[in-house]
């Protein structure tokens, strides 16, 4: 009887241990993407984005999560912090906005960027929060 219990709980160990390794290669060991040499999934203007987020976020979530957005809008706020650079691009028409995190190697155009300019900027969607979030950016135009 002491055996058969050794015997469940050394598989189940395992099991569990094989379901841990799994999870953690599908969501967390994910390869770097270099957004700049990327070709986007999807390119739109800022308002279309924005309205999709506001109007139906959960299927906006299964369009543009994870997915390289090349997005056209006015630039409204830029910001750099830390050597952290943020381009915010957004409209009259609704209260939220597209928060552009630059990568790295962008924040050194960010001198050049204008409030109510037009840009081109392509990054990874990864949700919405009042706005709609993009990381690793980089500036296309």
């Amino acid at each position: 009887m002491a055996r058969q219990t050794r015997i469940i709980t050394i598989i189940t160990v395992l099991t569990i241990s094989m379901i841990g390794a799994l999870g953690y290669m599908l969501f967390f060991d994910k390869p770097h993407i270099d957004i700049s040499d990327s070709l986007p999934n999807i390119t739109l203007s800022s308002n279309i984005l924005i309205h999709d987020f506001e109007s139906n976020e959960n299927k906006a979530n299964k369009k543009y999560l994870e997915q390289i957005i090349q997005v056209t809008g006015t630039i409204t706020e830029i910001s750099n912090t830390k050597n952290k650079g943020i381009v915010t691009l957004s409209n009259e028409d609704s209260l939220g906005s597209i928060m552009c995190h630059l990568s790295p190697l962008e924040n050194k155009k960010i001198k050049a960027l204008k409030k109510g300019q037009n840009i081109t900027i392509k990054g990874l969607c990864t949700g919405y929060l009042m706005d709609v979030i993009l990381i690793k950016c980089s500036i296309v135009d």
